[in-house]
């Protein structure tokens, strides 16, 4: 029997998470520099363009659970980033959104995406297939494909 395809170099889940955490450790030089983690910044960019989400709403386009989200949330709330309120139609719900210092964070953070790109070696081309195809496993995971 052939095994060839348990070989690292064959998996596709190795150049993903390899390129995520070499990407992501690029974020972390421009990050440090505004006191932001990474999970921090796609929280406050999903805020940005969203104003208000619940908590649930937050979990599924960062993919995280409360579990995880909640002491991330509490951190960003002790650095006056965001406020948690409770939904006055649920109060089940917890509502998030950015207070006026978190709004203010965008003007930092404006130019990172930009000097991230300088580090990947893709043309505007490789650059847009990629950001598809990634959205494609991203998009089927979100409308709930099956296994």
């Amino acid at each position: 029997m052939n095994y060839d395809q348990l070989l690292l170099k064959n998996q596709l889940c190795f150049p993903l998470y390899a390129s995520s955490k070499i990407i992501t450790g690029k974020y972390t030089h421009y990050l440090d520099e505004i006191g932001l983690t990474y999970t921090q910044y796609i929280t406050l960019m999903i805020l940005l363009e969203h104003k208000t989400l619940s908590l649930k709403e937050l979990g599924k386009y960062i993919f995280l659970d409360s579990g995880t989200l909640t002491p991330l949330l509490k951190r960003l709330e002790n650095k006056g980033l965001i406020h948690r309120v409770r939904s006055k139609d649920d109060e089940r719900k917890i509502m998030i959104s950015l207070t006026k210092k978190g709004v203010e964070l965008k003007e930092k953070a404006k130019d990172i995406p930009k000097k991230i790109s300088c580090y990947l070696n893709l043309n505007e081309n490789e650059s847009a297939t990629l950001y598809q195809l990634l959205y494609k496993i991203i998009d089927s995971e979100r409308s709930g494909a099956k296994d």
